[in-house]
């Protein structure tokens, strides 16, 4: 089996899962994967409902052990969950019982430390999303977008190196989930955090990423990779939108889609 290299945090090598149904057939959800996430890269991994995109992520940091072919985290072969990952869902799991800034400071709370410099970080993160003067609101007090808001800032406090994304804008509007995600761009970029994202929607990813990985249906390998090369302000969502050359990536990526 090959090495990991040490200049990437998160790599796959050849992974691939299978499950045992009740009645004894051996379902095979991933066949073969492999990939590198280099250090401040966001890549999109886009592909038909149901093809194993959640599994893959859970494979990637560790939640799932791969039937075969090895995760590797900054060159070194893990078997268990790498500290510098960060994992934000489509649901955000906020704690009811917590406020705002009481759920973002989470995470830094279970690494231990002073109670002020959490608060304080997690004063920050939501003030840097747009969310100052709401660290005291509780989540049921709170819009679908504020609270995303509030569990990317859970997931950015613990400052981990790589973020690993479950669609975690797919049930907001179109009009807060474009804020957010240039929120989210602009934070990543200027964190030099690495960022894996599992969406369906291909705008999303083309816009998004550096590079977007096109996935087959179960079992599911790789079909493509599209690095993306667009002119002009790339944190400007709408307008990339409109660039010249967003609607050629589209249509390429949809057409390798099997979605039958």
């Amino acid at each position: 089996m090959a090495s990991g290299r040490p200049d990437v945090p998160l790599q796959a090598e050849d992974i691939g899962k299978s499950f045992v149904s009740d009645n004894g057939e051996e379902l095979e959800i991933i066949r073969s994967v492999s990939f590198a996430l280099a250090r401040g890269e966001i890549v999109s991994l886009v592909g038909p409902s149901g093809c194993g995109k959640t599994t893959l992520l859970n494979l990637l940091c560790r939640l799932l052990e791969p039937t075969h072919g090895a995760v590797f985290w900054k060159g070194e072969e893990v078997t268990t969950v790498p500290a510098g990952i960060g994992y934000m869902l489509q649901k955000d799991l906020l704690l009811p019982w917590r406020t705002a800034i009481q759920n973002v400071m989470l995470g830094l709370q279970v690494k231990g430390g002073a109670r002020s410099r959490h608060r304080e970080r997690a004063n920050a993160l939501l003030e840097q999303l747009g969310l100052e003067g709401f660290g005291d609101h509780y989540p049921s007090t709170l819009s679908g977008g504020m609270r995303q808001r509030v569990a990317l800032a859970r997931t950015l406090a613990p400052e981990p190196e790589v973020l690993l994304f479950d669609e975690p804008f797919s049930a907001l509007d179109f009009q807060t989930k474009i804020l957010i995600e240039r929120d989210t761009l602009r934070l990543v970029r200027e964190l030099q955090r690495s960022l894996l994202l599992i969406t369906h929607d291909v705008e999303e990813a083309v816009s998004l990423s550096d590079r977007v990985i096109v996935l087959s249906r179960r079992p599911c390998t790789i079909v493509s990779e599209h690095r993306i090369d667009l002119p002009g302000d790339r944190s400007n969502l709408i307008a990339l939108r409109e660039s010249k050359g967003f609607a050629h990536y589209v249509r390429q990526i949809w057409t390798e889609l099997d979605i039958r």
